[in-house]
């Protein structure tokens, strides 16, 4: 995939007091109500494809200088970011700030084996980013897999898989890009499991992670139904330097997420629990003044996500972005967005005015780097990695005169009252004026691909939600459950599948049709394929997040075929 890099301007940057998620999840649920069998282990390996390199034996040394395995991320048709990190001592642990430099070669071979080396290099990493390496391995051919693997202290790390895009204006060798979709993973609220059926699957080109990677809270803070499957290591907040770094290093401990990393290339963004619950640019639900300046807090989480995530940006502090543009040869260009590091604070849903005019997700660079993009793409899909929901979800469900005349009256936004400002829904305005971008660009291929809401959603989202479907459609979206993190049955401590989650699912349909299907119970993941003819989403479920051994079945499977923006029913990919 294509990064716009500095060198091309037009296409470069320049420059809460809501209520909490948990809070979000009841209040939906408790709203909409009031207006398969036998563990499935994942999809075979397709034939050929390589062993999945979490399965084979690691090297001798690798369980004590490469504790935190492998991994590989934001690919290009060149190049690809190859990141490990070396533990020089038994006490040099995340976040420590103990352990000498450390010297480490790496390799790239297109052979599992190494009988040909084909790139190679040598960096250093040192105590100041953690003992992190990070590299951009470049010259490589396009459209191409490849194996890495890294040596220092006499010790080689497992072995890594990766790949490159296809060339700019090419299609696919494959004819399509088909990507696993993650999102909020919660080490106290279960295992990774959901990562493991990602790898057995053999198939998939990348995996999209749309945010909430870890967790910031304290040990009991946010646990599953019945208590803490798992302790968080700090038992602290997370709040200084070294405790974001202990805290990565932690859920880098987790073979499943290990294995994933070490499979394909990821192309990661952040939501809010990164740094802290309902973050914004000057603060956050979770943060207090006692903890000292959000500005510390805020710098601190970010320099350890840059140095723990397989991303090419390099720092905030650094001026550095995080959202970035990359592409998938012809046929997809995918904008990943940074939804909190610009924002202004969310409104109170129920004041209509701030939610219907005022207020910024994207902050104002961001919004016109998205915009000129958008307008100039050529690609067959214009794909949006979106860590928060960008399709409305209203209350009351009023026809389109009616909500007229209750704006004009109480200024409620004419989008109608929505259950979590936290969301797009808090920002109507600029969501107004992104779609009337889509509008303008004339294209049908927009997809969106969200996270944070823990549970499944497929959406048309509409130019007027209150004169759906008259008015059109500008896109459709694709919203990934949670891997662990706790959604309405979790909350509620109510078995999954429970009368009143069903009964909020019809009700938030019923009171918005272009919402076609919606769970709010189940843990799991996405897999989404692109081909030129259409955008395809099958949704896994896991039958129990809190064992690390538990089966996935498939939920759902819907399609929007290429120049439509409507989404229908579809089996599973094969």
């Amino acid at each position: 995939m294509t990064v716009f890099s500095s060198a091309d301007p037009s296409d470069t940057p320049t420059g809460s007091t809501g209520p909490d998620r948990r809070t979000v999840l009841r209040a939906g649920a408790l709203a909409g109500a009031a207006v398969g069998t036998g563990a499935f282990a994942g999809r075979a390996a397709t034939a050929g494809a390589a062993t999945p390199p979490g399965e084979q034996a690691r090297p001798a040394g690798a369980d004590t200088v490469f504790l935190h395995g492998v991994a590989s991320g934001d690919p290009m048709p060149d190049r690809v970011i190859l990141w490990t990190r070396v533990t020089p001592s038994p006490d040099a642990v995340p976040g420590s700030g103990l352990g000498g430099d450390v010297v480490v070669d790496w390799e790239v071979s297109p052979d599992p084996t190494f009988a040909t080396i084909t790139h190679a290099g040598t960096v250093a990493t040192d105590a100041g980013r953690d003992h992190t390496v990070k590299l951009d391995a470049t010259g490589l051919a396009p459209d191409s897999w490849y194996h890495y693997r890294f040596r220092a202290l006499g010790q080689t790390s497992p072995v890594g898989r990766t790949r490159t895009a296809p060339a700019d204006g090419a299609m696919p060798a494959t004819g399509r890009w088909r990507t696993g979709v993650v999102s909020c993973s919660n080490w106290e609220a279960g295992y990774f499991a959901g990562y493991r059926h990602l790898v057995q699957r053999g198939d998939l080109d990348v995996i999209i992670e749309l945010g909430d990677y870890i967790y910031e809270y304290e040990r009991g803070g946010y646990t599953a139904k019945f208590g803490a499957v798992r302790p968080h290591d700090p038992p602290h907040e997370i709040i200084t330097l070294a405790d974001y770094r202990t805290r990565l290093g932690q859920y880098r401990t987790d073979p499943d997420l290990q294995s994933l990393h070490a499979h394909v290339p990821w192309i990661c963004t952040w939501d809010d629990h990164e740094l802290a619950n309902d973050a914004w640019e000057h603060g956050a639900e979770n943060h207090q003044p006692h903890e000292g300046p959000w500005a510390d807090r805020k710098a601190a989480g970010s320099q350890a996500y840059f140095e723990w995530m397989p991303i090419r940006p390099d720092s905030l502090r650094d001026g550095g972005f995080l959202y970035r543009r990359l592409r998938w040869g012809s046929l997809a260009e995918l904008s990943m967005l940074d939804l909190r590091s610009y924002r202004t604070e969310s409104p109170n849903r129920l004041d209509g005015r701030a939610i219907d005019q005022t207020g910024t997700m994207t902050g104002a660079e961001q919004f016109d780097w998205l915009a000129r993009g958008l307008n100039s793409s050529t690609a067959r899909w214009n794909v949006i990695g979106n860590s928060v929901m960008v399709a409305p979800v209203l209350i009351p469900p009023l026809d389109h005169r009616t909500m007229a005349a209750v704006t004009e009256l109480l200024g409620v936004p004419r989008e109608g009252i929505t259950y979590n400002s936290d969301q797009w829904d808090g920002y109507a305005g600029e969501r107004r004026r992104l779609f009337e971008v889509i509008r303008s660009t004339g294209n049908r291929n927009h997809v969106f691909l969200t996270g944070d809401i823990h549970s499944s959603w497929v959406n048309e989202v509409p130019f007027d939600p209150a004169d759906y479907p008259g008015a059109g459609t500008g896109a459709v979206e694709f919203v990934t459950p949670s891997i662990t993190s706790n959604n309405v049955d979790d909350i509620l401590k109510l078995p999954e599948g429970n009368g009143l989650s069903v009964a909020a699912q019809a009700a938030l349909q019923g009171a918005n049709h272009h919402i076609r299907w919606v769970d709010l119970d189940r843990h799991g993941f996405t897999v989404v394929e692109f081909t030129r003819d259409y955008a395809h989403a099958d949704y896994w479920a896991l039958h129990d997040h809190t064992r690390a051994d538990s089966g996935a079945y498939p939920m759902h499977s819907w399609r929007t075929p290429h120049g439509t923006d409507r989404v229908e029913p579809a089996g599973p990919l094969p």
